[in-house]
């Protein structure tokens, strides 16, 4: 494996991180939106799963509260 010195390995990087298409602020901003979003619907989604199973659990063992 050949070495690397520490000049060619920034230039390299520098290479590989120009050819990186970023994100415009825009598509950024809408990605963060979308993120939220499923965050709260999956939050919701266990919530009533919770919910439901805990119930259920109750029922079966008799347990009222």
């Amino acid at each position: 494996m050949a070495k690397t010195n520490p000049i060619e390995f920034v230039q390299q990087v520098r290479e590989e991180a120009a050819k990186v298409a970023w994100p415009t602020r825009r598509e950024t901003m809408i990605s963060t939106v979308m993120v939220f979003i499923m965050v709260a619907v999956a939050s919701v989604f266990f919530l009533l799963v919770d919910l439901v199973l805990h119930r259920g659990v109750q029922w079966l063992l008799g347990i009222t509260g």
